[in-house]
């Protein structure tokens, strides 16, 4: 057993990167078959809600690690060790740059207006809908990755004009699709749009008309 997941440390606090990881783990068994969409949605809320690593190891405790990329924990795969792209440990187990997540179960969760878009976006529906709104806000980065998970639920992405987007990732049972008909203009920002879709949708739209 990893030294990382001993079960001594079922009583620390997580990090709000290692419960995405777990949802993410959970989305994969969900795409394997491993769990049904209920269960998915049941245990994703309970991974958003998790206060504790024990809390997280009981939700992934029968899925085998294998199949997750997760270090092993107590009795199945366990809650994933934050890593940086090059494999190494994030210290203190957290992001290794600032990330916008919106969380959608059952409701709505919108992002617009003002506001500073950070390189890494990460929205999750889950029999809800995600709006990210880009034509008001400020793009800081050449490039920008939109990691978008729709189960049983929607994310809509409107950006400005000229942006060059680039969608890529899985639908099953589902869509992804930009409805985008202008031409990228030379050196536009990029907009990489990562789909994980299962009965649900990810849609990229121009931005909406104001009525005045």
């Amino acid at each position: 057993m990893d030294p990382a997941m001993h079960p001594s440390d079922d009583h620390l606090r997580v990090s709000d990167a290692e419960r995405e990881q777990v949802v993410e783990v959970l989305g994969q068994a969900t795409a394997e078959g491993r769990l049904t969409l209920d269960e998915y949605a049941e245990r994703a809320t309970e991974a958003h809600n998790a206060k504790t690593r024990g809390e997280l190891v009981r939700l992934t405790a029968d899925l085998p690690a294998s199949s997750s990329g997760a270090l092993p924990g107590a009795g199945g795969a366990g809650p994933v060790v934050p890593r940086s792209p090059g494999g190494l440990p994030v210290v203190g187990g957290g992001a290794l740059a600032p990330v916008e997540r919106m969380v959608a179960i059952f409701g709505d969760e919108v992002r617009k207006g003002h506001w500073l878009v950070p390189d890494r976006v990460e929205a999750r529906a889950v029999f809800g809908d995600c709006k990210i709104e880009l034509q008001d806000a400020q793009i800081q980065h050449q490039v920008t990755t939109i990691e978008a998970t729709a189960i049983f639920g929607s994310v809509t992405v409107y950006v400005p004009e000229g942006v060059d987007v680039r969608m890529t990732g899985t639908a099953v049972f589902g869509d992804k699709k930009s409805k985008l008909t202008s031409v990228p203009r030379p050196g536009a920002p990029v907009i990489q749009v990562v789909c994980n879709v299962i009965f649900g949708s990810v849609v990229v739209r121009p931005p909406k008309r104001k009525w005045w």
